[in-house]
């Protein structure tokens, strides 16, 4: 019997939680995708017009990298999870020499000071969207592997050095934006699994210090740090983008001016169509519309959050990691950016998953969404969960640790 037909059955019986479920992954991928599409269209129209005078020219080059995105996402499903655990160190080496490239003066595309661009042909590169996948696959099959060495500093050191090599890089560019998004994810992930909290807080303290640090040792990042607390103090200069931004969400109120009928747009907000377009987006939808996508990022959070629990209750730490990995790189992505464009976090340059114009950043999106698909897939495949059944909680400081371990250190 088919497993749709096998689907229905179980819907016919009444147990229609765990199939309803299973659609909210790829429905809230969907939904965020479509909203991009029109948003992208509605907040680029006039600067396109203007500059390249064609008013959609970034809606073609969005559906254009869409389309892209949805076969490297068929391609990266059909991938196995143990061929991704094996791929993990070639795929590190390779991320970390895109980033090495991308600094060599000629051959890395440079934009308002930042080196962090490869062009091949039409199509433009960002090493930085690629390590974010990279990564992930690494320090998930790194991790599964050594979880039960993470205990002792010796073996502790080896992910954060291994981190604090890729984010030296990532500054040599410099993109601090990624920098913290990669580094919370990874250390996440380093908690999860089974790393001590001591040494968890320490590595978070000095990490956030060393952040802290340079951001007060470069100009242009304190001037940011200064802008964020008052954007007012200097609207016409610094503080330009953000007030411009506040502006937008003002207009907007509840329910907003109506799709296509911003203002904000109209050459007052730069990059209303990229790390901005949750801006404009809550001008013409209002906060009704604002909070649906809050909504929809939470209930994919939610989606993958679930999977680790499956994968957790299974065993199977890989995926459990590599689940939890694209939860909190998407959502931190997500709320580092609806944060930046509402005032609440300093200017980084970081798209909005799925909904944003931004070539290799939508790519990236589509093969960690195709990543997610395999985990559920495959976690189907492994039966489905009992019902009813006794499933033994994990401890909760340490959740990848096994009982052996956990009675090898009482002894």
């Amino acid at each position: 019997m088919s497993r749709t037909a096998e689907q229905l059955q179980q819907l016919a019986a009444g147990g229609s939680d765990g199939f309803k479920a299973e659609w909210v992954l790829p429905f809230s991928v969907l939904a965020l995708a479509s909203i991009g599409v029109v948003m992208v269209a509605s907040a680029s129209i006039a600067f396109a017009s203007d500059i390249y005078g064609d008013p959609w020219f970034f809606l073609k080059r969005h559906v254009m990298f869409l389309v892209l995105g949805l076969v490297v996402a068929g391609v990266v499903s059909q991938v196995p999870l143990s061929a991704w655990s094996r791929l993990s160190w070639p795929l590190l080496l390779f991320s970390c020499l895109l980033l090495l490239i991308v600094l060599v003066p000629g051959i890395g595309r440079e934009v308002n000071g930042s080196r962090r661009w490869l062009s091949f042909g039409p199509i433009t590169v960002q090493p930085a969207e690629v390590a974010k996948f990279c990564l992930l696959v690494f320090f998930a099959s790194f991790l599964t592997r050594r979880n039960q060495q993470l205990r002792h500093w010796s073996s502790f050191m080896v992910p954060v050095v291994i981190l604090g090599l890729v984010a030296l890089l990532l500054l040599l560019q410099p993109d601090f934006g990624s920098v913290v998004v990669i580094s919370g994810t990874v250390l996440a992930m380093v908690f999860l699994a089974g790393a001590r909290l001591p040494h968890t807080f320490t590595l978070v303290g000095l990490a956030a210090c060393a952040l802290a640090a340079m951001a007060l040792m470069s100009p242009y990042r304190l001037q940011r740090l200064t802008t964020f607390l008052d954007p007012w103090r200097d609207q016409f200069a610094s503080g330009y983008q953000l007030t411009q931004s506040l502006i937008a969400f003002g207009r907007g109120e509840w329910l907003g001016v109506g799709l296509g009928n911003s203002v904000q747009k109209l050459f007052y907000l730069p990059e209303a169509h990229t790390d901005f377009i949750f801006a404009i987006l809550s001008e013409e939808w209002g906060i009704v519309g604002g909070l649906m996508v809050i909504g929809l990022f939470a209930a994919l959070t939610w989606s993958l959050l679930r999977l680790v629990r499956q994968a957790l209750a299974k065993q199977q730490f890989f995926a459990a990691l590599l689940a939890f990995g694209i939860a909190v790189l998407l959502a931190g992505q997500a709320f580092v950016n609806m944060g930046v464009a509402s005032g609440l976090l300093p200017t980084k340059g970081l798209t909005l998953p799925f909904v944003s114009s931004g070539g290799s950043s939508l790519v990236i999106c589509c093969a960690l969404f195709a990543l997610a698909l395999r985990i559920q897939a495959e976690l189907q495949e492994s039966g489905a969960e009992q019902k009813g059944g006794s499933v033994r909680m994990l401890p909760i400081f340490n959740p990848l640790q096994l009982g052996d371990r956990t009675q090898g250190e009482a002894a």
